[in-house]
């Protein structure tokens, strides 16, 4: 799964304002992103979609769960995710307190 976005918003969180201070409030370090890759992995594509549209780009889909963060307090997030037309596997637009 591509989490490109993960890597560059991330420990650019200067251009991320709040969610990145949020993110980085619960543990999330810059140099980890894999982390909350993984973290999203397991939290949030494995629940059920809360939202589902066609774009013309490809099946976009929306999910609202809690992120078991490294702090060890959990903090509910909406997750945008995109499978693009010619692929089989989500991408993450983005990520947003919810």
């Amino acid at each position: 799964m591509p989490l490109l976005w993960v890597r560059r918003w991330l420990p650019a969180h200067h251009r991320g304002g709040s969610k990145a201070t949020l993110l980085l409030q619960f543990g999330y370090a810059p140099t980890e992103w894999q982390r909350l890759a993984g973290d999203l992995r397991r939290d949030h594509l494995t629940r059920t979609i809360d939202l589902m549209r066609t774009t013309p780009y490809g099946m976009r889909y929306e999910i609202r769960a809690a992120l078991q963060t490294p702090s060890g307090r959990p903090l509910v997030m909406r997750s945008i995710w995109q499978i693009d037309s010619e692929s089989t596997s989500p991408r993450l637009i983005t990520l947003y307190p919810d």
